[in-house]
């Protein structure tokens, strides 16, 4: 497939092609694609975590492929001849929750004529993927705390013991230590899952990716339709690159598909339009502090309103944490939360941070959960 660009001296141009990351004998997953700083760093840490038998939370907006990176490390952990199992924790009732994950025993609650084997023992040897953890019902918290501390769990309606040997996996969207600051999660399970966190980056910020990613649901999605598709105009893939993709990968495969249903002939008929309608204008600040507070809560937004960190909000804006969390109380911009003093982020440092201005930090915890949690 040509998808290609030719440089300023109008040499030939270099075909684009999916990055497939290697980690020695084999790759993680052919589904793993992407060149640019910040997803390599990503896909390093996973080739770190994957050979460690540890729980891993996957963090990232919706839509940037978290079951793939769970995919990838499950492909790259001594489980990889076993059973990699997904749950979608938002998408089943709540009151079915706990059978989909356990099991259940025939007879166990109305409608159960048979017994079931729930996802956790079908994991067993494998990985257990846990998607959307957020919305796992408080009630059904501690009975997964015990199996995932224990390795063990009753079916429902069974008082008999059964053993595993799981490995989980578990990925959200949102912040769950503003949840459990809000009761609605619970920190012992927080910190269980949380051993090793990876934050995915969105596809606005994966500079470079955006071409592959296309080559890649071109040719896959005109496979499936039976067509031959060999080129990709530069203005398509000029239009690509400016757009933000709110809704990341998959909002692009979705568009990439809907432009090959539009083909007829070898080059890619997209779309483009639709995409300069779904772009709503931003009013103008009026002030300079509008400006700063706008541009602010674009980088807290964008990191889940953590401000420390390499990945934090304070680093994207080129500034010490102590210093934007001095700005962000001269703004007023505060997180929603109720705060409990006797929680403590476990991502603060206990005291000052090294070479930070002691006279610019928060007084206590309190104060520093009400602006924003900081890593």
């Amino acid at each position: 497939m040509d998808v290609t660009r030719r440089d300023s001296a109008g040499a030939h141009p270099k075909i684009l092609a999916p990055r497939v990351v290697d980690t020695g004998n084999r790759p993680l997953t052919s589904r793993v694609i992407g060149s640019s700083s910040k997803f390599r760093t990503v896909l390093e840490n996973v080739e770190l975590v994957a050979p460690v038998d540890c729980s891993v939370l996957i963090q990232g907006e919706t839509g940037t492929g978290k079951e793939v990176i769970a995919q990838a490390i499950h492909d790259g952990s001594r489980r990889s001849q076993n059973r990699f199992v997904a749950i979608n924790c938002a998408a089943i009732p709540a009151a079915l929750v706990e059978s989909e994950l356990f099991g259940h025993e025939r007879g166990a609650f109305t409608g159960a004529l048979h017994h079931r084997v729930g996802r956790l023992e079908a994991a067993d040897g494998g990985t257990l993927f846990l998607d959307e953890i957020g919305d796992l019902p408080l009630e059904l918290q501690p009975k997964l705390l015990r199996a995932l501390q224990e390795q063990e769990f009753e079916r429902l309606g069974s008082s008999r013991t059964t053993r595993v040997d799981v490995r989980i996996v578990s990925a959200t969207n949102q912040d769950l230590w503003a949840m459990v600051k809000r009761h609605r999660f619970r920190a012992d399970l927080f910190y269980r899952l949380n051993v090793f966190a990876l934050l995915l980056p969105p596809l606005r910020e994966r500079e470079g990716d955006i071409p592959l990613l296309v080559a890649h649901f071109v040719r896959t999605f005109a496979e499936r339709q039976g067509k031959s598709i060999e080129h990709i105009p530069d203005h398509v893939l000029e239009a690509l690159e400016r757009y933000p993709w709110p809704g990341n990968i998959r909002e692009l495969q979705n568009f990439i598909e809907r432009s090959v249903i539009l083909t007829r002939g070898s080059e890619l008929r997209a779309p483009i339009g639709e995409l300069m309608h779904a772009q709503k204008p931003c009013a103008a600040p009026r002030t300079l502090a509008d400006a700063d507070r706008a541009h602010i809560i674009t980088a807290l937004e964008q990191t889940n309103w953590v401000v420390g960190g390499v990945n934090g909000a304070a680093a994207r804006l080129g500034l010490k944490r102590t210093t934007l969390i001095a700005k962000m109380r001269k703004l007023g911009l505060s997180r929603e939360a109720a705060e409990e003093p006797e929680i403590r982020d476990p991502h603060l440092p206990a005291g000052p941070e090294e070479g930070g201005d002691r006279e610019d930090a928060p007084d206590d915890l309190d104060e520093m959960a009400a602006i924003g949690t900081g890593r």
